[in-house]
């Protein structure tokens, strides 16, 4: 397999459990006070805009892969100064925000998997960018890959 398969690959499996998490059967496995539904529209309402904000970064960098675009540049400013993974970080948020207003445990274990996913994904993609970039060690070092340090922002 060469990287632009395994990048659709990850694509596909993405979608798969992005569509688990949002389409699966709702619960009433836990309670959902008016403060719960209030935080999960706003943890999903934030990782929509950091998904978008991050989307808008990359430019023309922007790919539907972890490959990176032969033309594109190392994005290092804006949220790539604060995480190297600002569109999969939007994603996360997302599926907490899904999980925790579904009241269900089945959606619970997909939002579960899909964040493990997300680390095993932005991993493979930092090989692909450590070769594309000899900067992105350097920049990787120094910015967390998903969560911001708020003592260095």
């Amino acid at each position: 397999m060469n990287d632009g398969q395994i990048g659709w690959g990850f694509v596909g499996v993405q979608i798969v459990l992005l569509l688990a998490v949002i389409f699966g059967p709702a619960g009433d496995d836990w309670s959902q006070p008016g403060w719960l539904r209030i935080l999960t529209l706003a943890v999903r309402v934030i990782g929509f805009a950091i998904l978008v904000a991050g989307a808008l970064g990359l430019g023309s960098s922007l790919t539907p892969t972890p490959v990176p675009v032969d033309t594109g540049s190392l994005k290092t400013g804006g949220l790539y100064g604060l995480m190297r993974h600002p569109i999969y970080t939007g994603v996360m948020l997302i599926v907490i925000g899904s999980v925790m207003g579904s009241s269900s445990f089945i959606r619970a274990a997909f939002g579960a998997v899909t964040i493990v996913f997300f680390n095993v994904k932005a991993r493979w993609e930092e090989r692909k960018l450590i070769e594309h970039y000899p900067e992105y060690p350097a920049y990787a070092s120094v910015v967390p890959r998903f969560i911001p340090n708020p003592t260095k922002a």
